[in-house]
């Protein structure tokens, strides 16, 4: 091994940034190195985490093992402990080139962990090319400010902090010169872009800017987003800019208010629905995908049955569900458990329940012309993200018209 190794865990920031790490190592000089960028959400996540890095010392035994991520910036100390990591930096220190400069030269201390609770400056650019330039990723926010009880992020992330709205246009100018067709906005909690810059502005407002500034781009897609947050120049620009693609990740969480309350989410069951039929009205071809935990502490069978019912009550085609995982250091991690095998039971009903939504979703893509967008291995992805399998490899970034033929119950067919 002569250049380092990048092993991403977690969300699609921690992937984009990743991109972001392996140039500033570059940059650097880093030598033979094995860099883990860990996840924190929940403790599996840790736990799967401290198996990776155990297995990627096996595999490098002469290569520095360097731990970084939103689980070494909460707890440090676990994985200074371990006897198979050389060094832990945290999440601001690994987006820092005097952090890789001092890794690289050999001068860097076992822990380099910030408070980033303090951190208070914009946040830094990032964006990640992907699928040989059919897709970019690009980081506008990072942070967020809302302290929901199951959930540790914050203080991996610290508060919200938006890049600014010139720079986050000129990085998606120079990627749509640069050949891709799909830029996608994303962030820890994206729709509180702007509410720490000058004037407020709104998410809608960034988005409305890059479209009459990147006339060039094809595609801009929204990656997970808090219906609450949706400004009215976001709905505006979702019925009426035909660039701006029809997928929207609900970060819902759950269908009881009672257990929503429990949660500290901000939203109701009604305003989850009241938002979709709105953004339906809007763009009818719209398509939404949505998480939802199941089991959270204290929830019963009737609270399980309205997270079960929300899915078609809100027409989620795309369903992500997660057993309740207690976080160690969140106010969720104290409150009365649900049985284990209760808490798999219901997972297992709510993604029944998903997959039943999806199969509906593709049954009425049937004998429809759409314009898809090429990835690699033959796949490509429609307006609304639902995944087309192709009749032949095309060049990733190409924009293709295909007709559905039908679908395999997970991937449209093309004809």
């Amino acid at each position: 091994m002569s250049a380092p190794v990048f092993h991403t865990l977690g969300c699609r920031l921690n992937a984009a940034e990743t991109e972001t790490m392996r140039q500033l190592a570059a940059d650097a000089g880093l030598g033979p190195a094995v860099v883990v960028n860990t996840c924190a959400v929940t403790t599996e996540a840790v736990r799967q985490a401290r198996q990776d890095i155990r297995r990627l010392r096996r595999e490098n035994p002469g290569a520095a093992l360097i731990v970084t991520g939103c689980a070494a910036q909460v707890e440090p100390g676990t994985f200074a402990a371990m006897p198979e990591v050389d060094r832990v930096i945290g999440n601001l220190e690994k987006a820092d080139p005097a952090a890789w400069s001092a890794l690289a030269s050999g001068t860097a201390g076992r822990v380099a962990v910030a408070d980033i609770m303090a951190q208070r400056a914009p946040a830094a650019p990032v964006m990640q090319g992907q699928s040989a330039r059919a897709r970019a990723i690009v980081q506008v926010q990072n942070g967020c400010d809302h302290r929901c009880t199951f959930c540790i992020i914050p203080y991996g992330r610290g508060p919200s902090r938006s890049v600014p709205a010139g720079m986050v246009v000129d990085r998606i100018a120079r990627l749509a010169d640069a050949g891709h067709a799909e830029v996608v906005l994303t962030g820890v909690d994206l729709t509180s872009w702007g509410a720490d810059l000058p004037g407020q502005p709104r998410l809608g407002d960034l988005v409305r800017a890059i479209l009459r500034a990147v006339p060039a781009l094809p595609r801009l897609r929204l990656s997970s987003i808090d219906a609450l947050e949706a400004d009215p120049a976001l709905l505006a620009a979702l019925a009426e800019e035909d660039r701006l693609m029809p997928y929207l990740h609900l970060s819902l969480q759950h269908g009881a208010d009672l257990i929503l309350k429990r949660m500290k989410r901000r939203h109701s069951r009604a305003d989850a629905i009241r938002f979709c039929e709105t953004a339906r009205r809007l763009r009818p071809d719209i398509a939404f995908g949505a998480d939802l935990i199941a089991g959270f502490p204290t929830e019963t069978e009737d609270h399980h049955a309205q997270s079960e019912s929300l899915v078609a009550a809100c027409g989620i085609a795309f369903l992500h569900v997660f057993p309740f995982s207690a976080r160690p250091g969140t106010p969720a991690a104290r409150m009365p458990p649900v049985p284990v095998e209760t808490v798999r039971n219901r997972a297992a009903r709510l993604r029944a329940a998903g997959a039943a939504a999806l199969a509906r979703h593709l049954d009425a893509q049937a004998g429809r012309c759409l314009p898809v967008l090429a990835e690699a291995g033959g796949v490509a992805r429609a307006p609304d993200f639902t995944p087309v399998r192709l009749p032949a490899e095309a060049t990733p970034g190409t924009l293709l018209q295909v007709r559905i033929a039908g679908h395999d119950g997970r991937t449209l067919i093309a004809g």
